[in-house]
């Protein structure tokens, strides 16, 4: 079983390499591919240095959906996840999420900040927690965590879905249709280490707001 693993990247100069080094440790048959969303730090400069990734580029910022969809369209595995390209997730963690579906267990796993101990301030949490409570009556479901970077699915799950998402409408929408086509979500828990706005945190609270109006388009929308 190889595992895609998709990096979007805008502008993270600081930990881009740290992350990669990470992901490419683990004892995985799998493949990196790296999506430069048009950085303007030194983000393109690093990875070009890097070797056995699969390096795409996006001439000008797009959003991290536009990223997404770009790597999507060169997966070669079975199995992909998206990873972050900051140090709030660890990425050791992959082990865990590749269970289930090893398994036969799930088509799609979320790796759960809130199953451990969460470091959010109680703003980030209030935030998530109201666009996975609006996932779940919506959708019917049961998550802890609608709005966790780590998503792993299957190959045949990201092919049954069109995705329209260009920013961080991405986990919301993906989650809509995920559960109106009836995968269920297996959450694992995760480690969670947040950074503040200043260390280069992207997601605001519009974002929160786009997300809450994804999930009620898709709802009634394909």
């Amino acid at each position: 079983m190889k595992l895609s693993i998709i990096i979007p990247v805008y502008n993270e100069e600081k930990t881009v390499k740290k992350v990669i080094d990470k992901v490419k440790r683990l004892k995985l048959d799998k493949e990196i591919i790296v999506i430069n969303d048009g950085s303007t730090d030194k983000t393109s400069q690093i990875i070009r240095k890097i070797k056995g990734i699969k390096a795409l580029n996006h001439p000008r910022n797009q959003g991290k959906g536009a990223a997404i969809k770009t790597g999507l369209k060169s997966i070669t595995g079975d199995v992909i996840i998206i990873q972050d390209a900051d140090l709030e997730l660890d990425p050791n963690d992959i082990y865990k999420l590749l269970l289930p579906i090893t398994k036969n267990s799930a088509k799609v796993v979320y790796g759960s900040r809130f199953l451990i101990n969460p470091h959010f301030n109680w703003l980030s949490h209030l935030a998530n927690f109201a666009v996975t409570q609006t996932a779940n009556l919506l959708y019917g479901a049961k998550l802890t965590d609608m709005a966790t970077a780590y998503k792993m699915f299957t190959r045949d799950v990201a092919d049954s879905i069109d995705l329209k998402c260009q920013r961080f409408e991405f986990c919301p929408e993906f989650t809509a249709k995920v559960l109106k086509r009836g995968y269920r979500i297996v959450e694992v828990p995760i480690h969670f280490y947040p950074r503040t706005k200043k260390e280069g945190k992207k997601v605001g609270w519009k974002d929160g707001f786009q997300a809450l109006w994804t999930l009620l388009k898709y709802r009634f929308a394909d």
